[in-house]
C-alpha cells in the first residue's frame, strides 16, 4: 500500500473518531440530569396542637377612685408605680360654696349614698357565694388528692381540681376587695352628706378620699387642683402581683377552647416560658380587621399565670406576650413535616423518594401544626419525602436528596 493511500485511510480513522465522540458527548448532553431535593422523613413523637396569639397582661382587681361630689380637689402627690396601703390618703375635695350646699346635690348625695348601700350589700353576697365556691373546691381538691394516693384517679383530674382552687382562692380575694371598695364608696357618700350638714369631722370641710386597696398606682386621671363633678375619675389602683393575660383567638378556634385548658406564655422577655390555664372564655365575640383589611370574629380568652410568681415578677399591666393555647396532644402520631404537603386537587399529597425517583403519594392528614401533620393514611414511618417541591419535581423525575 503506497504512503498517500495509508495517510488518507488514517485521516478517515480519525475524522471517524472525532465524529462519534462529538456524537457521544452531545447524547450525554440530552440527558436529564436529577433534581436536588431536600428530604425528609416520617417519623412518631408526640404532637401538640396549639392556638398561637399574642395578648396582653392585665391586672385582676383594678379600682378607679371618683369624685363623689362636686368640689375643689387638691393637687394629688401620688404618680405612676407609687405603692400605696389600705386606707391612705389619695386626695382631698374641698367644698366649692354654695354648690356643695344647694338641695339638688344633698339629694343627689342621699342617693348615691343609697346606691352604695345596695352595692356593698350586693359585694357582701359575692363575698358569700366566692367563700362557698371557696369550701366547695378544698374539699373538691381533698378528695382528689387522696383518691390519686391510692391511684383511684388520674393526674389530670387533680390538677383540674387544683386549678379550680387556686381560681376559687383568687375569686374570694377578689370578691373581698370588691366588699372592701363597696364599704370605702359608702363612706365617702356618707362623709359628703356630712359635710354639707356641717357634721363633718374635718374642720376645714374638706372630704378625704382613701385607698379602697393596697397596692400601687397605675394611673391619675387629674394631677392638678381643679373643680371637679361626681363621678369624674381621680386615681386608678391595683395589685401588679395578680396579673391575668387576654388572648383574642378567632371565633374558629375558639370552639376547641375551655376553661382549665393548659397554656404556655412565651417571648414575654424572660428566659422560660410562663405556664398558664385558660379561666374564662367570653361568651360573645367581637368583629376586627385584620392586618390585610379582612373582617374577622374574635373571642377574649382570659388566662391565668399559674408559674412561680418569681418567674414572671418582671412583667406588669399592659404588657404584650404570646400565648399557646393547648388544643389537643397526641403521645404516639405518625407525623410527616407540614413543608412537604401540598394540595393535589381535592386532597393533600407528597413526594415520596423511592429508588432515586419521585413519586406522588396522597394523603388522609389530621392534626396539623406550623411545622407537623399527623398522618392517617397514606405513608409509612422512616418513609422518605421531598421538602419544599418545586415545579421542577414531578412524578418520576430523578431526584438528588440532600
Amino acid at each position: 500500500m503506497d504512503q498517500r493511500k495509508r495517510r488518507r485511510i488514517v485521516g478517515r480513522l480519525i475524522t471517524g473518531s472525532i465524529l462519534l465522540g462529538t456524537a457521544v458527548l452531545i447524547s450525554f448532553g440530552f440527558v436529564p440530569k436529577p433534581v436536588a431535593v431536600v428530604a425528609g422523613k416520617v417519623e412518631r413523637r408526640a404532637l401538640e396542637v396549639t392556638v398561637d396569639e399574642s395578648g396582653k397582661t392585665r391586672i385582676k382587681s383594678r379600682y378607679v377612685v371618683s369624685a363623689p361630689v362636686i368640689g375643689n380637689l387638691a393637687r394629688i402627690d401620688l404618680e405612676p408605680g407609687d405603692e400605696v396601703v389600705e386606707d391612705a390618703v389619695l386626695a382631698q375635695i374641698s367644698p366649692v360654696a354654695p354648690g356643695l350646699l344647694d338641695q339638688r346635690t344633698r339629694s343627689e348625695s342621699v342617693a348615691r349614698a343609697a346606691m352604695s348601700e345596695a352595692n356593698l350589700e350586693r359585694a357582701r353576697v359575692s363575698v358569700k357565694r366566692a367563700e362557698a365556691a371557696l369550701g366547695y373546691a378544698r374539699d373538691e381538691a381533698v378528695r382528689l388528692r387522696t383518691l390519686h394516693a391510692s391511684q383511684g384517679t388520674s393526674k389530670q383530674a387533680l390538677d383540674q381540681s387544683e386549678f379550680q382552687l387556686r381560681a376559687a382562692e383568687e375569686d374570694y380575694a377578689a370578691a373581698q376587695y370588691g366588699e372592701r371598695v363597696a364599704e370605702n364608696e359608702l363612706n365617702m357618700a356618707r362623709a359628703a352628706i356630712a359635710s354639707m350638714s356641717g357634721n363633718s369631722k374635718n374642720a376645714s370641710g374638706a372630704l378625704t378620699l382613701n385607698a379602697p386597696i393596697s397596692g400601687r398606682v397605675l394611673r391619675v386621671y387629674q394631677e392638678s387642683e381643679a373643680v371637679v363633678q361626681p363621678g369624674m375619675p381621680l386615681i386608678e389602683i391595683g395589685d401588679p402581683s395578680k396579673l391575668e393575660v387576654v388572648v383574642d383567638v378567632l371565633s374558629t378556634e375558639a370552639v376547641k377552647i375551655e376553661p382549665g385548658t393548659v397554656a404556655r406564655i412565651e417571648r414575654w422577655g424572660g428566659d422560660a416560658p410562663i405556664e398558664a390555664r385558660v379561666r374564662r372564655k367570653e361568651p360573645s365575640a367581637f368583629t376586627t380587621r385584620s392586618a390585610l383589611g379582612v373582617e374577622e370574629q374574635r373571642v377574649p380568652v382570659v388566662l391565668d399565670l399559674v408559674g412561680p410568681p418569681e418567674s414572671w415578677i418582671a412583667l406588669s399591666d399592659g404588657y404584650r406576650v404570646e400565648a399557646r393555647i393547648r388544643t389537643a396532644l397526641i403521645s404516639d402520631a405518625l407525623v410527616v413535616p407540614a413543608s412537604a404537603t401540598f394540595r393535589d386537587g381535592n386532597t393533600w399529597a407528597v413526594y415520596k423518594i423511592l429508588g432515586g425517583k419521585a413519586e406522588k403519594s396522597a394523603l388522609e392528614l389530621g392534626a396539623r401544626t406550623p411545622d407537623w401533620v399527623q398522618v392517617k393514611q397514606g405513608l409509612s414511618e422512616q418513609a422518605a419525602v421531598i421538602l419544599y417541591p418545586s415545579d421542577q419535581v414531578t412524578e418520576g423525575v430523578d431526584v438528588d436528596p440532600s
